[in-house]
């Protein structure tokens, strides 16, 4: 059964794993001081928040997410769902529906109006789930880097 709960210290190693994974994935490369500085955010549990999946006592999923205002909705915020990660050995098993799900349950818990998020328009197998669980807007990502 998969169960989905905050991270703990000391999920610390395998959390960094799975986010690795992430990174990888998106054809990225961070420095070691940005997984230092994300997993300081997630134990503050203020500004950023991560969950993680646990199947057979093991953490095989992740997902960080956080909430900001709206223009569109000025009395409560929206949750933007980040990261979500998977080890690809429990793809399909409900490991990234459970994540979904527990960041929806938390944020309707603290009054966030949606959530939403953004994924590869080649990311197919993804895609799958998040056609099945939401609405897909039709809306494209623009992005300018500052630093």
């Amino acid at each position: 059964m998969i169960s989905v709960r905050r991270l703990v210290p000391s999920d610390r190693a395998a959390w960094e794993e799975l986010f690795r994974g992430y990174i990888a994935f998106y054809e990225r490369v961070e420095p070691d001081e940005m997984y230092e500085g994300a997993w300081r955010e997630f134990e503050a549990d203020t500004r950023i928040h991560a969950l993680g999946a646990e199947l057979d006592g093991r953490l095989v999923g992740i997902v960080h997410f956080l909430t900001h205002p709206s223009t569109s909705m000025p009395d409560t915020d929206v949750c933007y769902l980040q990261d979500l990660f998977t080890d690809p050995g429990v793809r399909g098993r409900g490991v990234g529906r459970a994540l979904i799900t527990a960041v929806t349950d938390w944020a309707r818990a603290h009054g966030c109006s949606r959530v939403y998020w953004h994924t590869q328009e080649s990311n197919a197998t993804a895609r799958r789930l998040y056609d099945a669980m939401a609405e897909n807007n039709g809306f494209i990502r623009y992005q300018i880097d500052l630093a």
